[in-house]
């Protein structure tokens, strides 16, 4: 996909981070802006800042864990706009703690949002941009989705958040093999970042009502705050990262790594696979880290 003038973005979790600086990119791009997300001031906000770049917008409050509401924003974004060119299934909630004290609530939370999040808009999308392709042989369409590096690694005390993410890249992986069967047309990519300054440190302003901040277990705090104290010393920015999005849906590239020499986490992990061998230590490169978190979470018990 070369062309963006006049053609159509759909994206989820576009109140903040990569969804929002994806929606700039396009919307100074030509594009057709549709956004997405839970909040409706960060909604309202984004919507006003693409609109005055000088892009055609549709908003909706949107939770994504809905199936029938994600149905409903397909309709009518095909009413708007026909059929988008630009799926980003990027809305997502950050949470740890040691697996076993993750409540049935919390799974519910986390993989409502970030799994069915992108299999409700891969589900409600896909079928449109394919009888589009059908109909049109210069349509072109991409769909990428946001998993993590948690998606390809494993680090302790982050459990349900990896679930999540693993469920993404295998997802994502199999769309994009199920894509090339069909069509030349639509492509899709993964996109997996690393440490970078996004609003999902701040996930729990989103918890539902019946899940309280305050009830955080002593091993979901220890998980909030060593990963806002990552985030906030990154030095990749998001907007560097929407531009990534958008280099490989030019590029047709797959894989979309935020910090690409964080790959060796991923190849250790591969080679002890390989070779019958026990998970590494996630800390070896960082064994302050281990011994920080190992320490915080037995003070607590």
């Amino acid at each position: 996909m070369k062309e963006f003038k006049g053609k159509t973005a759909v994206l989820t979790g576009a109140g903040s981070g990569f969804g929002l600086e994806c929606a700039r990119i396009a919307a100074r791009r030509g594009m057709n802006v549709v956004l997405v997300d839970i909040q409706p001031d960060a909604l309202a906000a984004a919507e006003a800042e693409i609109q005055a770049l000088g892009a055609k917008t549709l908003s909706r409050r949107v939770d994504v864990s809905q199936p029938a509401v994600m149905d409903l924003l397909a309709k009518h974004v095909h009413e708007e706009f026909g059929a988008p060119h630009f799926v980003f299934n990027n809305a997502g909630v950050g949470a740890g703690g040691l697996i076993w004290e993750n409540t049935v609530k919390d799974w519910e939370w986390v993989l409502g949002v970030n799994l069915w999040g992108v299999i409700n808009g891969v589900r409600a999308f896909t079928p449109m941009m394919l009888a589009e392709a059908r109909r049109n042989p210069a349509y072109q369409g991409h769909i990428v989705n946001t998993a993590s590096m948690a998606g390809l690694l494993t680090p302790p005390n982050m459990g349900i958040y990896n679930v999540s993410k693993h469920a993404v890249v295998a997802l994502s992986e199999t769309l994009y093999q199920d894509l090339k069967l069909v069509t030349h047309q639509i492509s899709a990519s993964v996109l997996c970042p690393y440490f970078v300054a996004t609003g999902i440190t701040r996930s729990e302003r989103n918890r539902p009502d019946d899940m309280p901040a305050e009830q955080l277990t002593a091993s979901q705090q220890i998980s909030y705050a060593q990963t806002s104290k990552a985030v906030s010393s990154g030095k990749v920015t998001a907007p560097e990262v929407a531009q990534k999005v958008f280099d490989a849906i030019e590029a047709d590239q797959f894989y979309i790594f935020s910090h690409p020499k964080a790959l060796g986490n991923v190849q250790s992990r591969m080679d002890a696979i390989l070779a019958i061998h026990n998970p590494p230590d996630p800390f070896a490169e960082r064994p302050e880290i281990g011994e920080g978190l190992r320490a915080a979470l037995r003070a607590s018990s």
